[in-house]
């Protein structure tokens, strides 16, 4: 048997296009048009609830899956709202709505944030996932 034709399950070697998109056909990252990606389903590439849509595809398959968020970017979680000292942003640093900034967690990871709200106190910031919440439509060709 080919390798294109073995179905994918845990352990297999993919190389897949994909395109992520939002219920209202935004597209929020693809790669058709270029060099498929390659992976070991497993392997923590691609989130468990993607990985688990390709049990069972094949070569040459293509489908289009509506990802709802838990099986996604999970819900957004309000234990991921920071209410930070206004003094902790350099004073010639203008904040806005939507801004994203890197902060570094207690083990020295890098964690992406978004402003949420801010006044001259407190300033608020997301660390949910952007996509957090959202239904996603998943839409996967498997070369192999």
């Amino acid at each position: 048997m080919s390798l294109v034709n073995v179905p994918v399950s845990e352990g297999t070697r993919v190389y897949l296009n994909f395109s992520v998109s939002l219920e209202d056909g935004s597209e929020v990252d693809t790669n058709f048009g270029g060099d498929p990606v390659d992976f070991v389903i497993g392997d923590g590439s691609l989130l468990p609830g993607f990985e688990r849509l390709l049990f069972g595809m094949a070569g040459g398959e293509r489908q289009m899956f509506t990802v709802p968020p838990e099986n996604a970017f999970g819900q957004p979680n309000d234990n991921n709202l920071q209410y930070l000292p206004r003094d902790q942003f350099d004073d010639d640093t203008e904040l806005e709505l939507g801004l994203v900034f890197s902060f570094a967690d207690a083990s020295g990871s890098e964690l992406s944030g978004m402003i949420i709200s801010f006044d001259e106190e407190e300033v608020t910031v997301d660390f949910n996932h952007p996509l957090a919440g959202r239904t996603i439509l998943f839409d996967v060709l498997v070369h192999r």
